[in-house]
């Protein structure tokens, strides 16, 4: 079998989760009737010390909902220019919130807080409103670079003197937390929402968790109703979800410790330029020669390696839990003609 290090997306799911799966109490969602369902958005909203919580579909589909409830049509949304939100969600954005992006540069994607000043439009018919401020933790595009939880502070600071909403696609925000040792009610407070990937790290087949205010989760249900994403016996799907925060969590920082194997070895290997600097599970090579990324991401493939092309010349290895020592050992030992 391929060692698949596109995506911490492939993972798939334990025996003991299949399990658990399978004997999870269901019922019909969209009348909030699914006991397992109800625990698991009551289970995460307790962890980050909000009131509700939502379960969609997907991580995609929680950013998008809470774009749509936190703006109106016209308004505008910050967020840095290499953002999941803007860059991978299908234009979700402008389609379903009506809204445009203001696009902040800053470090391995994250948002410095200095930049924002000045980023606040007037009260001017000529131009949108800005509304919200959406931050991604650990930055993807980044490296999986994560946010000082003190320039977070900062950036609520600003949405607070200028009344603007904070979110965060925390599609990562497992990681960012083995990293930065934060209590997650802590790091939570600061924000208005935040989305949560059950489906990548943690290891779960299917789900997010949009978390936020009874009254913004209330408005949430209903646009995941229209967007066609009410679920009726989710709790199967949702158990998952379930066993991967009570037993997932803790071995993230062994996919860091595989990910930093990684960058030493390639800082080591000649046709990469470059390693971003690697703090939790992605790796991102930036390749001497762009004109060839095709031809390692096939000599990879020819080994039993998957990998993924990451913008031009760069090449991105995510670890996970079905990455082993032996995988990692099996890379770090391989020679590509060049």
């Amino acid at each position: 079998m391929a060692i698949d290090f596109r995506s911490d997306t492939v993972t798939r799911p334990s025996k003991a989760m299949l399990d658990f799966m399978i004997q999870a109490p269901v019922g019909d969602d969209v009348y909030e009737e699914d006991p397992t369902v109800n625990e698991l958005e009551k289970y995460t909203a307790e962890h980050f010390g909000f009131e509700a919580g939502l379960y969609c579909s997907s991580g995609t589909q929680t950013n998008q909902i809470a774009l749509k409830v936190h703006t109106q049509p016209g308004d505008e949304i910050i967020c840095h220019e290499e953002s999941h939100i803007y860059r991978y969600e299908g234009g979700g954005m402008m389609i379903n919130s009506q809204a445009s992006p203001r696009f902040i540069r800053g470090n391995n994607g994250r948002i410095i807080p200095e930049l924002l000043q000045d980023q606040i439009n007037p009260d001017d018919i000529h131009y949108p409103v800005t509304k919200l401020v959406s931050l991604e933790d650990t930055a993807n595009r980044g490296g999986g670079a994560v946010y000082d939880f003190n320039d977070i502070l900062k950036i609520k600071d600003f949405c607070t003197q200028n009344n603007l909403k904070l979110h965060l696609d925390g599609a990562r925000v497992f990681n960012a937390l083995a990293v930065n040792q934060c209590d997650p009610k802590v790091y939570g407070k600061p924000f208005d929402s935040i989305s949560i990937c059950l489906s990548k790290g943690l290891g779960a087949p299917v789900g997010s968790v949009l978390l936020g205010s009874k009254d913004f989760i209330h408005k949430a249900r209903r646009v995941r109703k229209y967007l066609g994403g009410g679920m009726r016996q989710a709790g199967i799907i949702a158990a998952g979800g379930l066993y991967a925060l009570k037993n997932n969590v803790h071995r993230l920082i062994e996919d860091h410790q595989h990910a930093s194997l990684l960058e030493k070895h390639f800082k080591t290997v000649t046709w990469v330029a470059e390693v971003l600097p690697v703090t939790t599970n992605i790796v991102v090579l930036v390749l001497k020669d762009a004109t060839k990324q095709n031809h390692y991401i096939a000599a990879l493939k020819a080994e039993g390696i998957l990998v993924t092309a990451f913008g031009k010349g760069r090449i991105r290895f995510v670890t996970h839990l079905n990455i082993s020592s032996d995988d990692i050992q099996k890379v770090c030992q391989l020679k590509l003609e060049v």
